[in-house]
């Protein structure tokens, strides 16, 4: 598959307060958006096309080119809500290359012990020894916590991951993510948008081994000695369970659920030449609506939207060339999920995080303040403690 390559809005607003009376507004510089300015922008964007799925009822959704990168329509592209296990997307972008696939691996009790309770796991046991290419199996197919937390103590530990991770998210221009654990359970400020699950994917999907992991329907994995047992992986749409006709032309990419996020999903499609991505995040109730979402919208994109002129870009890594589209001096690895004073520089400080879906800020003080805010989230950051991502074994939910 060719190379399939977010949209978080930064921008800075310079004010000089200090020679201006209060009640005087103060202008504000030329905001520099992520991706394309309409992606900034809150409900509908589309141009070119008509037909978009009536019955949407998700809280962010978007559709892009995977090649081109071009966004052909999109709703809310920017919203922060919780990830759930789509954020496994970016640990595998930031871990996956880290370890050859055939290296053995034998589990401690400590590589599990801080999986939180209510988990979706997949069984790994301590003791037993599995090789990296199965514990990436228990990661994409049965979105297992206890596979992602072994991982993450093989690559240095939780905490080093987690940085890693957030500075990864810097690197794709995944500015709208705030990453709190790598598994993408329910903690308080743990965030990302359609966009940024976008650009994981699109990411992602440039590595062989994450397309193939993503793409496996089934696979055999270790129960201790000579015994195995069958793992399927989750994403209904790609096989077909629940009620739900497999979508011609998916192979991936990744699924995930919890109590607090509800639904999310980005999937990738291919027909006739073209390849689709597309992510619907919190769809209103109803456990294959997700999914009948998303497959609502390949049909538009394989179909009317071919017409469909881009509204938006999924933007290159700043590693790989992107041009950074925000005009602050330095990102930290690690930003916080909501405005926070920055470091002082050259007699200025940055001043918290532009956010922008209703309302316009506005900052008075002496001298110069470059203003610095990440769209704020629009859902609760939090869960109540032993809030659950389900699990699907033996046909049921398991929390």
């Amino acid at each position: 598959m060719r190379e399939c390559s977010r949209l978080s809005r930064r921008a800075a607003l310079g004010l000089t307060a200090a020679a201006l009376p209060l009640s005087v507004a103060t202008p504000a510089a030329a905001a520099t958006v992520i991706g394309g300015e309409r992606l900034a922008r809150s409900g509908v964007q589309v141009r070119g096309a008509s037909g978009l799925p009536k019955k949407l009822t998700a809280r962010a959704w978007l559709v892009a080119e995977c090649e081109s990168g071009e966004v052909l329509a999109s709703f809310n592209a920017h919203r922060r809500l919780a990830p759930a296990s789509t954020l496994k997307m970016l640990f595998a972008d930031t871990v996956l290359k880290k370890f050859d696939r055939t290296m053995r691996y034998t589990v401690k009790d400590a590589d599990v012990d801080d999986v939180p309770a209510g988990s979706s796991l997949v069984g790994i046991k301590p003791g037993i020894t599995y090789t990296v290419e199965q514990l990436w199996q228990g990661v994409f197919l049965r979105s297992g916590n206890d596979a992602v937390h072994v991982l993450a103590h093989m690559n240095g530990g939780i905490a080093r991951t987690v940085a890693e991770m957030q500075a990864k998210a810097e690197d794709l221009q995944a500015l709208d993510t705030h990453v709190v654990s790598p598994d993408g359970f329910d903690h308080k400020g743990q965030l990302s948008s359609a966009y940024d699950l976008t650009l994981f994917a699109r990411h992602g999907l440039k590595d062989p081994d994450f397309r193939g992991y993503c793409g496996t329907r089934t696979a055999d994995f270790p129960a201790g000695g000579k015994k195995t047992f069958q793992i399927q992986n989750t994403d209904r749409l790609l096989t077909g369970a629940w009620g739900l006709k497999t979508y011609d032309g998916l192979f991936g990419v990744k699924n995930g659920y919890t109590s607090h996020a509800g639904n999310t999903f980005t999937g990738v499609a291919t027909r006739g030449g073209r390849t689709l991505l597309v992510t619907v995040m919190h769809p209103a109730a109803g456990s294959n609506a997700v999914y009948e979402q998303t497959a609502a919208l390949f049909d538009w994109g394989f179909g009317r939207g071919g017409s469909a002129q881009a509204v938006g870009m999924l933007v290159a890594p700043l590693s790989e060339g992107g041009a950074s589209a925000s005009p602050a001096p330095a990102r930290k690895a690690a930003p916080p999920a909501s405005g926070a004073a920055g470091s002082a520089s050259g007699g200025h400080s940055a001043v918290g995080l532009l956010e922008g879906a209703a309302g316009a800020v506005v900052v008075l003080g002496a001298g110069a303040w470059v203003l610095r805010r990440r769209r704020a989230a629009t859902a609760p950051a939090s869960a109540a403690d032993g809030d659950a991502e389900t699990t699907e074994y033996g046909g049921r939910h398991r929390r």
